[in-house]
């Protein structure tokens, strides 16, 4: 460790980098940590955060006392960060030379934090590397871009574009309709390839100035630092051009969803093979089992991969979202598709996460479900062939409630999935729930004012 450290201070010295912002991820995939001068980072080698980020809800809050004092220490002590010499990035928009260095957490006597998002990944892909196995991704990211609204009570609308118009319509797979935010993605592009993050294609997704980013398969823990920065990039790249970009799952009425579209396969880390493939190009059992361990599980998971209320809006039929966890080969209704591929190329795509999804914990969940399935060997239904909406027998949870619950019933994730960090999640969604029952919508005003 000691020699990549002296590389990360070689590579910060080498850019004349002045100021390094220390991250990690909370549970929502905010980057939370501090802005440190350059020399003190070296000097400190990692810095100090207070446990409790790792329970902070979306709105800042907390959870109940009860909780919050079983899962920490009552004396509210640090959990000590150090910086990850493989997860160093640039902050191209920056007005001085600053890099951004993911962290890992661990509490005083050197153990990893068991709530923490990266060190729940990073369990997952020691189960599989304990057996021989690496999993490979390829994240799809799909997002808005929106009007800048300081107003949460108005709806949000598309921008304007460089014809001085909004977009109208359905404008799926356009070039042109992607292109009138050029300048805006060049900065993106620019400012990606600066940081080194694997991106491959960008696509006009379906909805009104609904964009996909689609990232190249490679290493699970790196691709979930990528979209941690990819994130926090798109959204200071829209700023500088005045518009906004949201990875809500579903933040526009009428239009479709935004989804993290996960493509994984797994590899025999001695050869390189594809194990989800036979000598002879045919599925293999363990592709089979590894299907349906995400058949089984991710409805017992389902808030690791929608984890806000409003990501069960998503969840529609014909709206491009899966409502089901039904499997099938180049079939985009149903939950899990097996794309068309050579041999060597097999994946799943988990089309079941949303763009609000953290991607540490996403990824884990998913990787969690198939790995699963291959060491209790667990067969999948029968392939779907023609629409899947309608079928019912693998249908999720349809709120956010109900997934709660359901995910806290489900005493055989507890061997895989620390129980600290289930008490601890489940408890931030519900606390955030519970916020958010507290606001009346326009819907309720609207329809029941004068009707009721």
């Amino acid at each position: 460790m000691s020699s990549k450290l002296d590389q990360l201070t070689g590579w910060l010295k080498e850019r004349k980098i002045t100021e390094v912002e220390c991250l990690i991820s909370d549970l929502t995939g905010i980057a939370r940590g501090k802005i440190s001068p350059t020399n003190k980072f070296l000097g400190e080698k990692g810095m100090r955060l207070p446990e409790s980020v790792l329970l902070q809800t979306v709105t800042g809050d907390y959870v109940e006392d009860d909780i919050y004092y079983e899962l920490l220490d009552p004396a509210d002590i640090d959990m000590f960060c150090r910086p990850d010499p493989d997860a160093v990035f640039l902050v191209p928009w920056a007005i001085e030379p600053t890099a951004q260095v993911i962290h890992d957490t661990y509490d005083k006597m050197g153990n990893p934090i068991e709530i923490s998002p990266r060190n729940i990944l990073k369990r997952v892909l020691k189960m599989y590397a304990d057996r021989g196995w690496q999993p490979i991704v390829a994240p799809e990211m799909e997002f808005y871009l929106t009007k800048r609204c300081e107003d949460p009570d108005l709806p949000f609308q598309p921008p304007i574009g460089r014809s001085g118009r909004q977009e109208t319509g359905r404008q799926s797979f356009s070039i042109d309709a992607a292109n009138e935010f050029d300048p805006l993605f060049e900065d993106m592009y620019d400012w990606c390839e600066a940081q080194g993050l694997d991106l491959d294609t960008l696509i006009h997704e379906e909805g009104t100035a609904q964009m996909e980013i689609n990232f190249r398969h490679g290493e699970a823990l790196h691709l979930a630092d990528q979209i941690l920065v990819f994130k926090r990039t798109m959204r200071e790249a829209a700023l500088k051009h005045n518009v906004a970009a949201t990875f809500m799952a579903k933040p526009m009425t009428g239009e479709p969803g935004s989804a993290m579209h996960l493509h994984q396969s797994v590899v025999d880390i001695e050869t390189g093979r594809n194990i989800f493939s036979n000598s002879d190009g045919t599925m293999s059992q363990l592709f089979l089992h590894h299907v349906g361990g995400l058949q089984k599980y991710i409805p017992e998971l389902l808030p690791l991969f929608a984890p806000n209320v409003n990501s069960f809006r998503r969840f529609l039929p014909d709206t491009s979202a899966p409502v089901n966890v039904e499997w099938g080969e180049e079939n985009r209704t149903v939950g899990l598709r097996v794309p068309d591929s050579d041999p060597q190329n097999r994946r799943v795509e988990n089309r079941l996460p949303g763009a609000d999804a953290n991607p540490y914990l996403a990824i884990a969940a998913s990787l969690l479900c198939g790995y699963i399935g291959m060491v209790e060997e667990l067969r999948p239904s029968q392939p779907v062939k023609g629409r899947g909406y309608e079928r019912r027998n693998l249908r999720l949870p349809l709120t956010l409630e109900a997934a709660l619950e359901r995910m806290e019933n489900c005493r055989s994730l507890e061997k895989y999935l620390s129980p600290k960090f289930i008490t601890g999640y489940i408890a931030v969604k519900r606390a955030e729930q519970e916020n958010y029952h507290r606001v009346i919508s326009s819907w309720e005003r609207e329809f029941l004012m004068l009707s009721v």
